[in-house]
């Protein structure tokens, strides 16, 4: 099967949202149809009856669960395999706030294992482009009691207990299961999260759709999963090199790096039994591996196999590029090796899509 494999990409899904503009299309040039407001493309998802269908090579028009049910730990890994089984396990979407999202909480894998939800959600945000009066809700200002936050929440004060942070473009907020957040107007944000779509709604602004109806609230179901201490840390600090794998979020469920690259970069990835994904945040490259050359540009990605070891990266002026996999406990300290090299390979993003 090794030989079968390589690096897949997939047609993106589309969701409109009451809260979403145009900059997928605009900002993006990735053209979503005849949505009103597209809020979320969906770059990569096993979500079940919401999985992206591959585009490219011999596998195309299956979807991701399908090829995992074929090609499993040669997919994404072994340990992988045993942990996730048939679901693949993390989804990675483009996110376009043209208006306030809900205030909303994810409960962590137990709670969501408990009531029959499947898994739970952690997730992380990489400002891909900030206006410049964008806010995001990030947990909590201090800490306070299930008591505190229900009052304030009867009394239309939420907000005001809440920790506001300014994002600018590139920055970084980890969002772990139990924190309350938000995105706030005028952001285009790059999200990683555990393969989920739990959601509790906690306030919604008191906005109606168009047939003037309200949005369902999960208050009650909310409580057990909030985390009511202070957000300590509420942005990721990390230093930006250029052509270096800089880290940016290692938990049990993703390990996030950035690449922001100008020159070319080969990957070895001989003892990390994990799949690779290549999240293009600006700019365009290609990725090379298993003899097989894959473009993408911002808003794109591509899953590479597990079973491929080496990995080349090919820019076209400056990019910058998320990787995404799975550590798994024997492997925590791992970390990738990068060579700088002189492999510079003209390729025309155009001619190979």
């Amino acid at each position: 099967m090794e030989s079968l494999l390589y690096p897949l990409k997939f047609k993106p899904l589309f969701k409109d949202k009451i809260w979403g503009g145009d900059k997928i299309q605009t900002r993006l040039g990735i053209n979503y149809g005849e949505l009103p407001n597209c809020g979320e493309m969906w770059s990569l998802s096993g979500v079940e009856d919401n999985e992206t269908v591959v585009e490219n090579g011999f596998l195309a028009e299956n979807n991701l669960n399908e090829v995992l049910e074929i090609y499993m730990g040669d997919l994404i890994g072994e340990r992988n395999y045993e942990r996730f089984g048939n679901e693949f396990p993390i989804l990675i979407k483009v996110i376009d706030a043209n208006d306030k999202l809900s205030i909303q909480v994810h409960p962590d894998d137990k709670l969501a294992q408990e009531r029959g939800l499947g898994n739970g959600k952690t997730e992380m945000w990489y400002v891909m482009d900030a206006d410049n009066d964008a806010e995001i809700i990030d947990g909590f200002s201090k800490d306070i009691t299930p008591e505190y936050y229900q009052k304030a929440l009867e009394v239309g004060k939420l907000t005001s207990c809440m920790n506001i942070e300014k994002p600018q473009n590139g920055d970084v907020f980890f969002i772990p299961a139990g924190r309350v957040h938000a995105l706030g107007k005028g952001l285009l944000i790059a999200e990683i999260q555990q393969t989920s779509d739990t959601t509790y709604r906690i306030y919604d602004y008191d906005r109606t759709d168009s047939n003037g109806n309200t949005r369902e609230l999960h208050t009650q179901e909310a409580l057990a999963a909030i985390d009511f201490s202070a957000t300590k840390e509420p942005k990721t600090n990390y230093e930006y090199k250029k052509n270096t794998t800089v880290e940016l979020a290692n938990c049990p469920y993703f390990t996030t790096n950035m690449i922001a690259l100008d020159n070319p970069l080969k990957k070895d990835f001989t003892d990390l039994d994990s799949f690779v994904i290549y999240f293009c945040v600006e700019g365009i490259c290609a990725v090379r591996t298993l003899d097989t050359i894959v473009p993408i540009r911002a808003g794109e990605c591509v899953l590479v196999p597990a079973v491929a070891t080496t990995v080349e990266i090919f820019p076209e002026k400056d990019a910058k590029v998320l990787e995404i996999y799975i550590e798994t406990p024997e492997n925590m300290e791992y970390q990738s090796k990068i060579h700088d090299n002189d492999i510079f390979v003209s390729f025309d993003v155009e001619a190979t899509e």
